[in-house]
């Protein structure tokens, strides 16, 4: 996984003034999920990504490479 992901993830988080828990609770994921995500963790299920990022107003998708 990007750690890009984690670290927006953990900024909004701080932002909205919200604790791990918290998060974990207005997004309907699990506390562990939260902390697995922001600490980079390479595997994840992507619904559940876009679950929480829901709560900032963005969402994670497929980006066309260019060669």
């Amino acid at each position: 996984m990007n750690t890009s992901i984690a670290t927006f993830i953990k900024e909004k988080r701080k932002q909205l003034k919200l604790t791990q828990p918290e998060l974990a609770e207005k997004a309907g994921v699990g506390l562990r999920f939260v902390r697995e995500l922001e600490q980079g963790k390479q595997s994840v299920r992507l619904d559940k990504v876009n679950q929480l990022l829901d709560l900032f107003g963005s969402e994670l998708g497929v980006i066309q490479k260019t060669d």
